[in-house]
């Protein structure tokens, strides 16, 4: 059960008009096409309490995308062209993020996710890219994924589920790292040594990226690298052995295009 997080978004259907849960469909296939039950997370009032309800039912975590995260909570003034504050999101997945690390479930962060992450663990970001490296390479708009490619490092548990080296991602972001969180440690930059991947110091499943894997539904290899690892926990809470994998992983080493 790999719970992911989501908003709580105005949204039309037929006559209604309506906040819902929405998250895009291309997170949950990545999930059971892993070979996981995805389970959607969206905002709760009380989040501490209705994390820990929530987090006991769960073998694993996935921090989605969206808009970016409260400069305020990093302690910065903020830019003109940071998104409005979403502080239900944000106190939700702190929550979240809290109790899966005191739980030991594996965590997956992914663009957005990986920023929240960072602040939560002393981090800051940098709010507007174009000001800070002077390109628009990560976000040129429209709904369309730009193309970079991101060198990952060697001996990482990252370069385990992708390889080390060069990877072709997809990114979709206007605001990145800029000082790393306390206890994480930096797996894949670009070359101009922005941030693109970090993952926790010591045994815990916790890695983030700054690109967008669910795009590609070509190349699972991080999807299925956290339901191992969501696996591992369940049957560490029964008090069994994991299940062997029931996908052939030779289907899912090709890398984005």
């Amino acid at each position: 059960m790999v719970g992911l997080t989501t908003y709580l978004e105005r949204a039309q259907q037929g006559v209604w008009d309506v906040r819902a849960a929405f998250l895009p469909q291309q997170y949950f296939d990545s999930v059971t096409a892993s070979g996981a039950t995805a389970v959607l997370l969206p905002p709760q009032p009380r989040p501490e309490q209705a994390a820990a309800a929530v987090l006991d039912g769960l073998d694993g975590l996935i921090l989605t995308g969206g808009l970016d995260v409260q400069p305020e909570l990093y302690g910065a003034e903020r830019h003109p062209l940071t998104d409005p504050a979403r502080a239900d999101r944000d106190a939700w997945e702190l929550a979240l993020l809290a109790g899966a690390r005191e739980r030991g479930i594996p965590v997956f962060g992914i663009c957005r996710g990986l920023q929240l992450l960072n602040v939560a663990l002393g981090g800051t970001l940098h709010q507007h890219l174009p000001e800070a490296l002077g390109t628009e390479r990560y976000r040129i708009g429209g709904g369309v994924f730009a193309e970079n490619v991101v060198e990952v490092d060697a001996g990482t548990r990252l370069a385990g589920l992708v390889g080390a080296g060069p990877l072709t991602v997809h990114s979709y972001h206007h605001q990145a790292v800029d000082r790393v969180g306390e206890g994480l440690v930096v797996t894949a930059l670009t070359d101009d040594g922005l941030v693109q991947a970090v993952e926790a110091e010591g045994d815990d499943y916790l890695v983030a990226v700054q690109w967008h894997p669910e795009e590609n539904a070509e190349d699972r290899r991080l999807f299925l690298g956290l339901v191992a690892a969501a696996a591992r926990y369940r049957a560490s809470r029964a008090g069994a052995t994991a299940p062997s994998p029931v996908f052939d992983s030779s289907e899912h080493q090709g890398v984005p295009a």
